[in-house]
């Protein structure tokens, strides 16, 4: 559908590209950003035209959130295409990747197909498919990688599954590399993390729980970087949450290795105190760990050695979260949270809002090889409009998701979306 001319005037334009943040307006055309700039003003506005004061609002890229879960097929009573969708939409996410660990999972071109006719059909928001890496994740066969991404698919990984063994690890790399792929695994040595729920340690034993200790990730991390360094595959590791990961990433960097990396909105905005006496909603994978390591991702984020943040978006029903610590399904809803959440780190100054903006629109659009999360004449017009200073109490029953599991229940959070464009076209407001 083609829309009619936007103007958005009196904005902070936050451009992620050159992380800067200026006053000024913004013009869409045929779903494209036609002018952008201080220059941007009532004089340059066509006929017809729908003209918004955003009265010192932020104007920004749409965000890029590379890992989503969504139940279709198998699991629509967790979450459908048109939730996930309103979701994405009222929280500011333009673009969405979902995971492939659905059911049955996606390791066939049919199933890559069936979401993107699912997703032409009932989403407001860019929704892309991941695809297996390996045959029915089960990390023995390896997937149809080229047929999956002639089909569409934009990443490869086998969801919440590690790959365990080495050689077919190596195996799919080197396939991926051949198509010019992107492997974006989990990293956890499931030997390793045993039968852990929280992070290992003090806490961990105060609350009697079983530990997970932070080798489980960084283990499987490095075996990862040094596959990448014999096969040379393009390789995003989607979330990291320890110092020694962050080592890891660094050398692999200092040695000339063009891997990626991720970090999950709550590993940055959480910690294991957070768990406080047996939250369910807070069991998350990877686990929240203590204050001095969610300090480290936050410098790490800084610094540009993890260059995305994603939302982890993991729906999960009552039944599965109203259990026993240990026995309760792992995970939490965060596309809709996801910037109120990363809009603390630059309330605290650990961030400038610029550079919070382009881990979450600009990096993870340049790793998927997308032509959206820039703010200049003829990017895609997938724009968000929010105040960063809005205040509000969490309601999880005003969120748009099937689910409830947020970690966020009756929290202070600042950010509110007030638009959220598509090409042009409003897909929230």
């Amino acid at each position: 559908m083609s829309a009619p001319p936007v103007a958005l005037l009196n904005a902070r334009l936050v451009d992620p590209e050159r992380e800067t943040e200026v006053r000024g307006g913004l013009l869409v055309r045929d779903g494209v950003i036609a002018a952008v700039g201080p220059a941007v003003n009532r004089d340059q506005i066509p006929e017809g035209a729908r003209v918004v004061d955003c009265a010192g609002d932020v104007v920004a890229p749409g965000l890029v959130d590379m890992r989503a879960f969504v139940g279709e097929p198998g699991a629509e009573h967790r979450e459908t295409i048109a939730s996930l969708s309103a979701a994405a939409a009222a929280g500011g996410v333009t673009s969405v990747v979902v995971r492939p660990d659905a059911s049955p999972p996606v390791d066939d071109p049919a199933m890559v197909d069936f979401i993107l006719r699912r997703a032409g059909d009932d989403s407001k928001v860019r929704i892309f498919p991941s695809a297996a890496l390996t045959k029915g994740l089960a990390g023995r066969e390896i997937a149809e990688i080229g047929l999956l991404a002639e089909a569409g698919a934009i990443l490869f990984s086998d969801g919440s599954r590690s790959v365990a063994d080495a050689q077919t690890m190596r195996r799919a790399m080197t396939y991926a590399r051949d198509f010019d792929a992107l492997v974006a695994p989990v990293c956890e040595d499931a030997s390793l993390k045993g039968e852990g729920v929280v992070a290992e340690g003090l806490r961990a034993s105060w609350l009697g729980l079983p530990g997970v200790p932070r080798e489980a990730e960084t283990v499987a991390l490095e075996r990862d970087l040094r596959l990448v360094a014999l096969t040379g595959p393009r390789y995003h590791a989607q979330m990291i949450s320890n110092r020694l990961s962050i080592e890891a990433m660094r050398r692999a960097r200092d040695a000339g290795c063009g891997a990626t990396c991720g970090v999950s909105i709550n590993s940055v905005s959480l910690n294991e105190l957070d768990v406080g006496d047996y939250r369910t909603f807070l069991k998350l994978s990877p686990p929240l760990r203590g204050e001095d390591e969610r300090m480290a991702l936050v410098e790490a984020l800084a610094d540009g050695v993890i260059d995305v943040i994603c939302s982890d978006h993991d729906p999960q029903d009552v039944e599965t979260k109203r259990l026993p610590f240990a026995e309760a399904a792992t995970g939490a809803i965060g596309v809709e949270t996801m910037l109120s959440a990363s809009l603390r780190l630059v309330t605290a100054g650990h961030l400038s809002l610029p550079r919070l903006i382009r881990a979450m629109t600009l990096r993870p659009a340049q790793i998927l090889r997308l032509p959206v999360g820039r703010l200049c004449v003829g990017a895609p017009a997938d724009l968000i409009r929010f105040d960063p200073d809005a205040p509000y109490v969490l309601d999880p029953a005003d969120l748009h998701s099937r689910c409830r599991n947020t970690p966020f229940d009756a929290a202070r959070l600042e950010g509110r979306v007030k638009l959220t464009l598509v090409a042009g076209l409003v897909a929230n407001e």
